[in-house]
């Protein structure tokens, strides 16, 4: 199995996740990824330490708090193909308490923070719709550089079937605002119909990495450096949720030379 393919879902364990990466299991310094699964009732309480946090709600509802903040029936999608996200942003050195008033599935990426932003409820993603034909797709902007954070990126992209996105191929894995950011990247992969799949590539000029990555619902796909792309099977509409983050809070992309012409 591909280094940078991580199996989902799985048996939540004794912290509720059926998914979790750190910086240490990447091999990388900035992004960490968890999926919690709440039943009815559940309760769930994380200390941030030194990380900011984005939870991001793919299905369900949760009352939630922080320090000196309560926030009711957060979230509220049947599935991450229901609409646009609910989200909150917690910052570092705070926590943050979750109870589920329905089978809930959030996802959290964190990074290093120092101070980080304003601790906010996420209502209102801005929906942007990116390329023609079969590179059609529509971006959910939950956590981007509209928004205050201190390191975090965060993005999700509904991609029809038998369409492309993150296309034409790209990358961000040298730090030369504004030319390009060095930014750690995880897609957490979603299918609509759990029987399809689709295929993720990560290369880089050089091939000293390239891989082809077939996905299933639930997997989540390292990208620590290099272009990348996606492509939904014929007949299966594909979710992703982006993380991103690195030394600079900046999204600037170096397109692959060869497939630019195709912007």
């Amino acid at each position: 199995m591909s280094s940078l393919l991580v199996r989902g879902p799985a048996t939540p364990d004794a912290e509720k996740r059926v998914l979790a990466v750190t910086p240490e299991r990447a091999k990388w310094r900035y992004v960490g990824f968890e999926v919690l699964r709440l039943e009815r009732g559940d309760a769930w309480r994380r200390e941030l330490g030194d990380r900011e946090a984005c939870l991001v709600w793919l299905s369900g509802t949760c009352n939630a708090e922080t320090e000196g903040m309560r926030w009711r029936e957060v979230g509220g999608r049947k599935d991450a193909f229901d609409g646009p996200p609910q989200a909150l942003y917690i910052p570092p050195g705070s926590w943050v308490k979750l109870v589920a008033g329905a089978t809930s599935e959030i996802a959290i990426g964190y990074a290093p923070a120092k101070k980080g932003a304003k601790a906010r409820r996420l209502a209102q993603a801005r929906v942007e719709i990116r390329g023609a034909g079969p590179t059609e797709r529509k971006i959910h902007h939950i956590l981007m550089e509209d928004e205050e954070a201190e390191s975090l990126l965060v993005t999700e992209v509904l991609t029809p079937a038998a369409h492309w996105s993150s296309y034409p191929p790209h990358k961000h894995d040298e730090n030369d605002p504004p030319t390009e950011t060095q930014l750690e990247e995880t897609y957490y992969h979603r299918l609509r119909d759990t029987r399809g799949f689709g295929l993720q590539r990560v290369y880089t000029a050089d091939r000293s990495l390239d891989e082809s990555v077939a996905v299933r619902d639930g997997d989540l796909v390292l990208v620590p450096r290099g272009y990348h792309t996606v492509s939904a099977a014929p007949g299966y509409e594909l979710y992703y949720l982006n993380v991103m983050a690195g030394p600079v809070r900046r999204w600037c992309v170096t397109f692959d030379p060869d497939h630019e012409r195709l912007r």
